[in-house]
């Protein structure tokens, strides 16, 4: 059957491209390649069978295309999600926020809150209803430690960790305090007060990115944490979109 043979999800961030193998049952293997220097498709010839592809760096996706062997199904509000888009400016949603919803609802269910930790954290809503509605958009936690690295002579770089103390013993302890438990701090003021939206009061919520699993994991009010789930989306969009 078409759909057991392995397809490839692909998606373009601004710091890493993620490619993987999936069939219809699960995802396979994951590769991640920094976004500036994807130069060839991993994997080789594995007689994959389509191709979805999303991508929130326009100048990378003609890039990209131009090494796939074949057309790929484009992630965009137009094609048939598997959920109801219900914003206004669709053409500004990012194809990585709408593989996140689809890939919640289909998992956990809705009404859903997805907090994905990337270059930005971005927080999607779908509803009751499983549409997405909307969200928030904040500063990813790298970039507000590099910030400081950039435009402070005294502090350095630092390497994001679990703080042994709320106290720092030095610069770094005292950056990682800041930064670790700060954002924690941010990430669950927004969360409260979108869970006070109508309809929001019992949403899932599930995080993903790259620091999901260091910032969620001491937040109670994230109720699962799921680093595939973005490309988990990207496998139920192209189930829904690949030919029989």
């Amino acid at each position: 059957m078409k759909k057991e043979r392995p397809f490839l999800l692909v998606n373009i961030n601004n710091t890493n491209t993620s490619f993987a193998l999936a069939n219809a049952r699960r995802i396979l293997r994951v590769v991640k390649v920094p976004t500036a220097s994807v130069r060839k498709i991993p994997f080789g010839d594995v007689g994959i069978v389509g191709i979805v592809l999303g991508s929130v760096v326009p100048k990378m996706t003609k890039r990209v295309q131009s090494l796939l062997s074949m057309r790929s199904i484009i992630v965009s509000a137009d094609i048939d999600l598997g959920v109801g888009v219900r914003y206004p400016h669709k053409k500004q949603i990012g194809a990585d926020r709408l593989a996140n919803a689809v890939g919640v609802a289909k998992l956990y269910g809705t009404p859903a809150i997805v907090v994905d930790f990337g270059t930005a954290v971005t927080f999607d809503i779908v509803n009751s209803s499983r549409e997405y509605i909307g969200g928030v958009i904040a500063p990813g936690l790298a970039s507000v430690t590099d910030y400081l690295y950039q435009r402070t002579a005294l502090l350095p770089r630092i390497k994001l960790a679990e703080p042994a103390s709320v106290i720092g013993k030095s610069t770094v302890a005292a950056m990682r305090i800041g930064a670790v438990i700060g954002y924690r701090g941010l990430v669950k003021e927004i969360l409260n007060a979108l869970k006070r939206e109508r309809g929001m009061q019992n949403a899932v919520i599930v995080a993903t990115g790259g620091y999901g699993g260091l910032i969620a994991r001491k937040i109670r009010e994230i109720d699962h944490v799921n680093p595939l789930l973005t490309l988990e989306g990207l496998r139920f969009i192209y189930l829904r979109n690949c030919d029989p």
